[in-house]
């Protein structure tokens, strides 16, 4: 509703301002201009995000200083806080960082986004920064083209710095040119109504281009020009902190919890900021002014004493608010309380992990694994076997032979709620990766996911077509047929115990050779108890009857092993260190446990 209204209104105030002045076209072409580089220079730096940004996210959030510096870097750098947050949003809600660290970098781009503020004001108002932005294009489109992401990414990176500088001087232009045929000065209003309207149109005007730096930008350029006062300026800024959280809260709606979370944080500092700058203004200006006398700024450089306005009340923002920031995030996790787990909905495949290779790679693995945890209950569940029972049992065969009273539940709908629905999102999920132009590496982990997820999938099939005379044949002994079902659910028990097992283990420390014996092993089980179903019926100690439907489970059995197995060794075992080279090259290929397998004087001597 809201777009439909702005939009007509927005076309309307453009045509308007068109027909009756060119030197208005001229600064909103300068606004325009200066919007398309801020969408410039995030798209070079999202290039950048195959594995370097990530990275030095994860090392740079290790505590509440190191996230507010990281904050801080990353904004003066991209000098756009909007992506910042995105990129914050996205990695807390595929759990790469807390909600602690998260709130710190958004304190942190609040600071870093008033050096935007100093560069207008210090440079770009004193210097025709036209001159250097048609160089930086030329140079920049030579680079977009080229085929490394690296540097195409700089190119974007370059040119968008190009477009700020080319749209500043047209908003420059445009307001000294306009200052001759309308004084927009006329509009100025004092004293507490003029804070209050003027901190309302600043945040209108952040929220509607969703840039508190090309906010600022336009405000201190229509400064110079004297075309505000000095007083309302004042208020624009207060208001352009206060807008520009619209784009976190933009984000936050196709995050998780976590990140709904953040965007209040984002909201409550921004808002409690701006209501700290606008109680205390007057000794704020008092201090703005010292700090101009003493360093050298002259009396009626409005510009440079805004930037060094815009800097105060955000640093005593953080400054107030960072003592409490505990208190914020018990306030926080009040206020949006984790939901209660639906097992059978994704959590962690929302939109806002979608931007960068790396939060799509963590969220993709920890919802394969959340789909591993339901299969894994199901698959004991199916086999009448209790999760807690088995993972804690110190004799399992013991454990199996007295687990013979039959789990009421319904598996076909358990397996529709629980593994059908996740695995669908997985593979939606994928395929909307693979149409983001993902790194070819990402691209590569995703699938191998997706194909993990498949693996599981079938094995919770297999095991759904095992249930019913697993549950037959063991709920009351029945000689040799109730041992052979015992023996299959203990060996897919003993494989589930094993992977639980590689979970808990530190993963310097996870080692492949291990799938390769339980494979080599359920290989060898497999040939084993043919030859002894052949045995009982030879012995009349099974019937044919009976014997063809333990055939038919044995072959589903087994078959949910191996998957299980393989989806352990693509799930589990890492690929990019020395010690996993070594291990690939010890390890079994299929051709080498065919022969183990039919000839086991071979196996003893490998």
């Amino acid at each position: 509703m809201i777009k439909k209204v702005t939009l007509p209104a927005l076309l309307l105030v453009l045509g308007l301002g068109f027909w009756f002045s060119g030197d208005f076209q001229e600064i909103a072409a300068g606004v325009a201009i200066f919007l398309f580089g801020m969408l410039m220079l995030e798209d070079g730096f999202k290039q950048f995000s195959g594995g370097l940004l990530e990275a030095t996210l994860e090392k740079a959030t290790g505590s509440v200083g190191r996230s507010l510096g990281f904050g801080v870097l990353t904004t003066t750098i991209m000098q756009s806080s909007s992506l910042v947050s995105v990129i914050t949003i996205s990695f807390l809600s595929a759990g790469l960082i807390s909600l602690i660290a998260g709130v710190g970098i958004i304190f942190g781009a609040n600071i870093g986004t008033t050096t935007g503020a100093w560069l207008v004001a210090g440079f770009g108002l004193k210097v025709n920064i036209s001159a250097y932005a048609l160089p930086m294009l030329a140079v920049a489109i030579v680079l977009v083209f080229q085929k490394n992401k690296y540097i195409r990414g700089a190119g974007y990176v370059l040119a968008g710095l190009g477009f700020l500088f080319l749209g500043i001087h047209h908003m420059k232009e445009g307001f000294e040119a306009f200052k001759d045929q309308f004084d927009l000065s006329r509009l100025a209003l004092t004293g507490l109504l003029g804070l209050v309207v003027y901190t309302l149109v600043g945040t209108a005007a952040t929220v509607v281009m969703q840039s508190s730096h090309a906010t600022m930008t336009l405000i201190i350029t229509a400064l110079a020009a004297g075309q505000i006062s000095y007083e309302n300026a004042l208020a624009l800024a207060i208001g352009a902190n206060i807008g520009t959280t619209i784009t976190a809260i933009i984000g936050a709606l196709s995050a998780n919890f976590q990140g709904k979370r953040l965007a209040l944080a984002h909201l409550i500092f921004n808002a409690g900021t701006a209501a700290i700058a606008l109680v205390l203004i007057g000794p704020i200006r008092m201090s703005v002014d010292m700090i101009a006398a003493g360093v050298g700024i002259a009396e009626d450089d409005f510009a440079l004493k805004l930037a060094v306005f815009h800097t105060i009340f955000n640093l005593l923002g953080v400054m107030i608010m960072l003592p409490l920031l505990h208190r914020l995030i018990a306030f926080l996790e009040r206020a949006i309380p984790q939901p209660a787990e639906d097992r059978s909905q994704p959590k962690y495949l929302t939109e806002a992990v979608d931007e960068f290779p790396e939060t799509v790679k963590v969220a993709m693995r920890h919802e394969v694994k959340h789909l591993y945890d339901n299969a894994a209950e199901l698959i004991l569940h199916g086999l009448n076997l209790h999760q807690h029972q088995v993972f804690s049992s110190a004799a399992l065969e013991d454990t199996i032979k007295h687990s013979h009273h039959p789990i009421e539940f319904d598996i076909d709908q358990r397996y529709e709620a629980q593994i059908k629905t996740l695995y669908a999102a997985i593979v939606e999920f994928a395929t909307r990766a693979g149409s983001k132009n993902m790194p070819e590496d990402a691209m590569h982990e995703i699938y191998s996911l997706r194909d993990v997820a498949g693996q599981i999938v079938r094995a919770v099939k297999s095991v759904k077509h095992l249930r019913r005379n697993a549950t037959r044949y063991t709920e009351r002994p029945k000689g040799a047929i109730t041992e052979l079902y015992d023996h299959l659910r203990t060996e897919i028990a003993r494989i589930l115990v094993e992977i639980r097992k590689l979970d808990l283990e530190d993963p310097t420390e996870r080692s492949s050779l291990w799938l390769d014996q339980e494979r080599l092993q359920v290989e060898s089980d497999a040939q084993t108890t043919n030859t002894r179903v052949e045995t009982l019926i030879r012995d009349h100690q099974l019937t044919a009857i009976a014997a063809t439907s333990f055939l038919n489970d044995s072959h589903y059995a087994y078959s949910a092993m191996r998957d299980l197995l393989g989806a352990a060794r693509a799930f589990y075992i890492e690929t990019g260190d020395a010690m996993a080279e070594v291990e690939r090259i010890l390890a079994l290929d299929d051709e080498e446990l065919a022969d183990m397998t039919h000839s086991p004087q071979k196996a003893r001597t490998q």
